[in-house]
Parts: structure tokens; sequence; C-alpha cells
């Protein structure tokens, strides 16, 4: 069972449906028992960093060792800080700290289709090709070291859209809102929680 970690965020349903459509078995819960017999977690993600921690840490904060999937605020929960709305710790799962775009950056939030640049070719981004388009919308970013980076995307500036370490994997772009693209790179973590 692949857990959708249930923290007070948007769009479980659609994250549950895109992984349910490429094979996996997806479950949406906050339940410590099954969250421990996950072979996976999804952290999906639309809302704030500050809540979605708290609700986080009120869960239980444990979890197994198994392949985890942070989405767009999933994915920046995993830095070891943020600095939306203030300084607030993370999961600190990928080194680095979520800082909002730069004033000079055209329009914030960034949101819609943008360019994966893969820097790295690993088992997530198998029969992904360098410049496809998938969906973003995000107002900060992961600010962390090049080792982590797997691919980049640039709006204004360059920012980390694929990050990997271990066992945990982030997006800030949507794999469920990015067509084939998207499926496909969930069908690869499917595989990889198969293993």
């Amino acid at each position: 069972m692949i857990a959708i970690l249930n923290y007070g965020v948007g769009n479980l349903r659609s994250v549950f449906n895109a992984i349910e459509k490429v094979g996996g078995r997806p479950k949406i819960t906050s339940d410590q028992d099954e969250l421990r017999e996950a072979s996976a977690i999804v952290f999906p993600g639309v809302g704030a960093f500050r809540p979605a921690m708290e609700k986080i840490k009120s869960i239980g904060y444990v979890f197994p060792e198994v392949p985890k999937l942070g989405i767009c605020l999933g994915m920046q929960l995993f830095a070891t800080r943020s600095f939306e709305n203030g300084v607030h710790s993370g999961l600190n799962y990928i080194p680095g700290d979520v800082v909002r775009f730069p004033l000079s950056v055209r329009k914030i939030p960034h949101m819609g289709w943008n360019e994966l640049k893969i820097r790295k070719n690993i088992e997530i981004l198998d029969g992904i090709e360098d410049g496809s388009m998938v969906y973003f919308v995000h107002s900060y970013y992961l600010r962390t070291e090049e080792r982590f980076v797997v691919a980049e995307t640039e709006y204004g500036i360059t920012f980390p859209s694929v990050v990997a370490c271990k066992d945990c994997f982030g997006f800030q772009f949507h794999p469920e809102k990015s067509g084939k693209v998207g499926l496909e790179i969930l069908k690869n973590f499917v595989q990889i929680v198969r293993r």
C-alpha cells in the first residue's frame, strides 16, 4: 500500500487517482498504524508550510524507512527549514532552505507549464526526455546542494524541480496534473516501491 499522507492539504484525490491509474495501491491516511505498514509514503502538495508541519507533528512525525515522495509543498516539507511566513523547521530529509522567488521574477506565483532540464539520469525519471513539460503552481522553492538536484527549471532564476536523497524524491511540480509525463514519473515511483 502506498500511503498518501493526509495532513490537511488539498489535491489528495487527484494524487490518489493518478497513482491508482499507473498501477499503485494508494490509500489516503493519517493513521500511524497504517503509515507503519505502508510500502511508501506520498506527501501531496497544496497549502502552507507551517500548518502542514504542525499537522505532521500531531500525527506522530515518525515515518518508516520506505520510499517517500514529496509533491510541491510536500517536497518543501522535506527541507531543513522554510522561510515562508517566518522560519519553520522541516523534516530535514533533503538538506536545504525553502525560500520565496525574488521580486525580480516576472510573476509570482510561478503557475503553468514549464520545462524540466534533467541533470542526472536516475530511475525516477526513466523514459522522461530532457525538456519535458510539467505543471507548476508555487511561490517558494527549495534551495539545496547540487548533489541533491536531479532536474532544474528556469523561471527568472534556475531552481530545483526534482530532488533526491537516498529513498526520498521531491517534485516541485504536480505530476498528477502533468499529463503523460507526470503519469510516467509516478509509474516509475510505483516500480521503485515494488522492489
